[in-house]
């Protein structure tokens, strides 16, 4: 427990919270961190660990909402929404619908490009300085396609992201087998984008904790985040299943729990838990990917780690349910060998975590505009490993009291209920 003077406490120890702290104690501030499992046990521990500054055309966009309702239909469809008679689903969705016109896709994909390659740039400065053991490499990454339709619109997309400087190189099926000889020969083309890296998000989650353990910064696992106590309009207290907690500012940084703390305080945070799943299996001895690849057609990231190999992907809103679903593994497990000279066994073992999806693709990040000593960052959807080290940087400015980057107006929770939506 702690109440000393002018120390903030993160709330969650996840990718998000360890670079926040890291931020902070670089500015000198007292930093804590609690978590409700141990360190890197939630949506940190085994993702696909992607660093993917091209990835900027953000979650809602023109088409989104077709492809959403079709998916309603079938529980094995790479984008599944779980019908459930929730207030906050639907105004999710209503506001999901808002984001993906032409005009919204447009100025997320201008916020989310300048996010992504801040970041990307300080992963690069960050894992050097501290000497961070996580197979960090920058190796691009290649989308693959198995259909025309879908290798057309590769291209298409290629081409928006090439009007925002983002590089990317196109293959012919035989160019892109022989760029990655690990694809299949139905391959039908692929797009490489070589400005991408990736690493073990679990190691750089545990890394990151070690380094700022050793410099003084507390962490507390295991210690679950029940509620707060106000005093004054100000949160006074942190309530944990472990005692109470008396800092001087707040950082909310709990992923897919964010909004259900925030509730009791009346902020409706419109933040919806978006279920991923991956399976990781030992690296074959012939024909595995030398690059992480996206299989585009069936939603799957595959990423080449040391000895390994894993499969993520699917994205499944159905509340904060971290339970297996077998049919939705299965396609994950199939996609593999319409893509790959590499096939997963059946009993490969699988994982489940849970993204913190916005409706617009774009986190909040803000000191929230009814408590004062509150900062909130969440609803990072896919991105939240490749966004942590710029959230960590913009959340230290906002405790500092620094003047607000015209950035942060566009990650401020108030596009959700302003008439045109930014």
């Amino acid at each position: 427990m702690t109440d000393e003077a002018g120390e903030v406490l993160i709330v969650g120890a996840g990718a998000i919270g360890v670079c926040a702290a890291y931020y902070l104690h670089r500015r000198g501030c007292r930093v804590s961190l609690i978590e409700r499992g141990e360190i890197a046990s939630g949506a940190s521990k085994e993702n696909a660990g992607l660093v993917v500054p091209s990835h900027c055309i953000p979650f809602a966009s023109p088409g989104a909402i077709r492809y959403g309702l079709k998916s309603l239909i079938d529980s094995a469809s790479p984008f599944y929404i779980k019908p459930q008679p929730r207030r906050a689903l639907l105004a999710w969705l209503n506001q999901f619908r808002r984001a993906s016109s032409p005009a919204r896709m447009a100025h997320g994909l201008q916020v989310l490009r300048q996010l992504n390659y801040a970041s990307k740039n300080l992963f690069d400065r960050l894992i050097a300085e501290l000497d961070l053991d996580c197979d960090y490499r920058q190796a691009g990454w290649l989308f693959a396609y198995t259909s025309a339709a879908g290798f057309r619109e590769g291209r298409e997309e290629a081409a928006l992201l090439g009007e925002h400087d983002v590089p990317a190189q196109i293959f012919s099926s035989q160019e892109a087998r022989e760029f990655e000889p690990g694809l299949a020969a139905e391959i039908e083309g692929g797009v490489y984008y070589p400005d991408d890296a990736h690493l073990n998000p679990e190691a750089f989650v545990r890394g990151l904790a070690d380094w700022l353990q050793a410099q003084g910064v507390t962490i507390h696992t295991n210690t679950q985040a029940l509620g707060f106590d106000l005093q004054g309009g100000a949160i006074a207290k942190v309530r944990t299943d472990r005692g109470d907690f008396r800092p001087a500012q707040v950082v909310l940084a709990a992923g897919a729990w964010t909004p259900q703390l925030l509730k009791p305080l009346g902020i409706e945070l419109l933040v919806e838990a978006a279920k991923g799943y991956s399976l990781t299996i030992p690296e074959p001895e012939t024909g595995a990917p030398r690059v992480p690849l996206y299989l585009s057609e069936a939603k799957v990231a595959v990423t080449p780690l040391p000895g390994r190999l894993r499969f993520a992907g699917t994205l499944e809103m159905c509340g904060l349910d971290l339970s297996i679903n077998a049919r939705r593994v299965e396609t994950i497990r199939r996609s593999a060998g319409r893509y790959l000279k590499t096939k997963i066994d059946a009993d490969a073992p699988a994982w489940s975590g849970l993204r913190p999806c916005s409706p617009d693709g774009l986190p909040v990040i803000e000191r929230s505009p009814q408590i004062p000593n509150l900062i909130v960052a969440a609803g990072h959807c896919m991105l939240g490993i490749t966004l942590a080290p710029v959230t960590g940087k913009l959340v230290a400015g906002i405790v500092a009291g620094e003047p607000y980057e015209a950035l942060l107006t566009s990650l401020r929770s108030a596009r959700f209920t302003s008439p045109r939506g930014a």
